[in-house]
């Protein structure tokens, strides 16, 4: 591992991941897994990463983060839609880099790269979101420019409630 505790934005490169980085990439997978609190919430395997991110029809998509040919950090994303907008727009899943590349630029030089991408393809927002209790990282999303709304709630329906869904009274 290295640790170059002096690395500048001109030391950090950005690149797409490709599929030799799949064992990287479940290695920082892991890592982000683990500093959520949720370790055992994993079920992403080399296979499925390999079809979902490098198949004919790519589900979603993977920057890395590299200081001297070592990758320090990711950023993934899939496209979305605003039909308020009426624009495509990034939905970024998950933005990491290893404890000791933290406030380096890292976290910066990725989220460059997502915005280069988004004004590209002529995206209206990027859109994700932040643990409450990520306090560091909320501050540094409100220094790179990035509203905070607080008046919305994640909803999600797991696996399970996907299988077991069952229309309710609509008024409900």
């Amino acid at each position: 591992m290295v640790k170059n505790k002096n690395i500048t934005t001109t030391n950090i490169s950005i690149r797409d991941a490709n599929q030799r980085d799949i064992p990287t990439i479940m290695e920082l997978i892991y890592l982000k897994a683990e500093f959520d609190g949720c370790p055992e919430s994993v079920e992403a395997t080399p296979e499925q990463l390999e079809i979902d991110l490098f198949g004919e029809q790519p589900l979603a998509f993977v920057l890395l983060a590299e200081v001297d040919g070592h990758v320090i950090g990711l950023a993934t994303y899939h496209f979305i839609y605003s039909t308020f907008l009426a624009k495509p727009g990034i939905w970024l899943d998950d933005l990491y880099v290893k404890a000791e590349y933290r406030s380096q630029q890292v976290g910066q030089a990725l989220m460059l790269r997502l915005r280069q991408i988004a004004q590209a393809k002529g995206c209206g927002r990027i859109d994700w979101t932040v643990a409450v209790s990520n306090e560091r990282g909320i501050k540094f999303y409100e220094k790179i420019g990035a509203t905070i709304i607080n008046k919305v709630r994640l909803c999600r329906l797991n696996s399970q409630a996907i299988k077991e869904f069952i229309p309710g009274d609509a008024r409900e």
